[in-house]
């Protein structure tokens, strides 16, 4: 350890003495100096920001959808609220039966098929125009056309074709976009 400290020592006080040798000479000159100074703006990149949209209260059956694009030059960007049904439909149903009225608040949730479906599954037919349990039924298979309609109800493959159409037409904005730059 002391052998390093001993050749770092060396180091140092060698340029000292190195630099205590150098000759000092001067001269004196004149220049005259013309420039053109060039100043370049480095700005941040341009964003499209994507609006915030929600509804004001938890109470509201909204669900807020937002999106943006941006190029170089040109940024867009857009949001609004979709209305949730089945949201809308549990809220009434949840208020009727906070009401004592659990008949009417059944009937609102018949009113999807699923619902109708699973009540028919279980033995508890929908209620048909106030009527309960067995004349129900008997008044729902009389009139089947007041029975909710199996295509209503989304599937999966139509979820699936929706969110493909709405990709494909970001796509293609974008590329459209892109070939107007």
């Amino acid at each position: 350890m002391s052998r390093i400290i001993l050749i770092l020592s060396m180091i140092v006080f060698a340029s000292v003495a190195h630099a205590q040798t150098v000759v000092d000479t001067t001269t004196k000159s004149t220049s005259d100096v013309d420039s053109n100074a060039k100043t370049i703006v480095i700005s941040p990149p341009p964003s499209a920001i994507t609006p915030s949209v929600n509804s004001s209260s938890s109470d509201l059956c909204t669900v807020g959808v937002a999106g943006a694009v941006q190029t170089q030059i040109l940024g867009i960007s857009s949001g609004e609220t979709v209305r949730d049904p089945n949201c809308e439909r549990l809220k009434i149903s949840k208020t009727l039966y906070d009401m004592g009225m659990k008949v009417a608040a059944v009937s609102v949730l018949c009113q999807d098929r699923r619902v109708y479906d699973a009540m028919e599954m279980a033995g508890t037919p929908c209620p048909y125009l106030g009527e309960i349990g067995d004349v129900a039924t008997r008044k729902w298979k009389a009139d089947p056309g007041r029975i909710p309609p199996v295509d209503e109800m989304e599937t999966k493959a139509d979820v699936q074709k929706k969110q493909g159409a709405i990709a494909a037409g970001g796509i293609s904005l974008g590329l459209l976009l892109l070939l107007l730059l």
